[in-house]
């Protein structure tokens, strides 16, 4: 009797935390369900340092969990590196959609892994660092949330891994062959793809593979339908001279957005512009 009421009373410590995780409401019509897939090496999965702002929450802004589960979003969205993942993009763009369209509930797909050269997002590649697949592990939780919602952009932050001089000669016909390769598999011929700028940091100029990486990112508006390229200028490091403190990561995750908007509606929006939530 005495261990049955032991048992009683662990449940009941333990309801609150599962009636919470069921609050979570994903919209049955799948049309009021955004989805953005994000995708990349560190810099979209995001190093920045954790705040209690980046830990609040919206009633309409979901993430997919490692487990696959439709949960509150908050930072770090990406598990990737356990431990090291932090303040991204992510979080900052959803808030600012969410706002703009208040009628639908946005889902966050966090698939970025840090390091990644853009050959491991390919299928069968093998990201040795973190013995994952890049791209096939995307396109699982890509098609697991596709079940409940509608793609609406692939976010994308990658290319510090191929700014060497025989990475970045062939970065271009990887980068196009991947976008051609989401859309043709997601079953959406037109979504938005948005590719951000990397870090321009004073410290460390860039290579000329990273010039060349860059002028790839740059021109896919000039030659890819549905493109936009998201400038990093003026953009701070968080002392690594690599990733962007987390200041700037929000400041960028608004410059997706408008640089999406601008995209979506064909009007130009300027990143100094006063945005929802900025």
């Amino acid at each position: 009797m005495i261990r049955m009421t032991l048992v009683l009373m662990f449940l009941s410590a333990l309801w609150p935390a599962v009636s919470c995780a069921q609050d979570v409401v994903v919209p049955q019509d799948p049309q009021s369900f955004h989805l953005f897939l994000l995708i990349g090496q560190s810099n979209m999965a995001g190093r920045g340092t954790v705040e209690d702002q980046d830990q609040q929450t919206h009633p309409r802004v979901l993430m997919l969990n490692k487990a696959g589960e439709w949960v509150p979003a908050k930072d770090p969205l990406h598990f990737d590196k356990p431990g090291i993942a932090g303040v991204g993009i992510g979080k900052t763009f959803a808030l600012d959609y969410s706002k703009q369209h208040p009628d639908v509930t946005v889902g966050l797909i966090p698939c970025a892994v840090g390091g990644s050269p853009i050959a491991s997002w390919e299928p069968g590649a093998l990201d040795s660092a973190t013995k994952s697949h890049p791209y096939d592990d995307a396109m699982t939780r890509a098609r697991l949330a596709l079940k409940s919602g509608t793609l609406k952009g692939i976010l994308w932050h990658q290319g510090e891994s191929d700014s060497k001089a025989e990475l970045a000669a062939v970065y271009k016909e990887k980068l196009h062959a991947l976008i051609a390769r989401l859309r043709k598999e997601l079953d959406a011929p037109e979504v938005p793809f948005v590719a951000g700028q990397m870090g321009q940091f004073s410290e460390r100029p860039w290579s000329d593979g990273k010039k060349t990486v860059d002028a790839v990112h740059q021109s896919l508006p000039d030659e890819v339908p549905n493109t936009v390229f998201v400038n990093s200028d003026d953009l701070s490091h968080r002392g690594d001279e690599v990733h962007f403190d987390s200041k700037s990561y929000r400041e960028f995750g608004h410059r997706y957005f408008a640089a999406y908007q601008s995209l979506v509606t064909k009007d130009v929006i300027s990143p100094d512009a006063e945005l929802p939530g900025r």
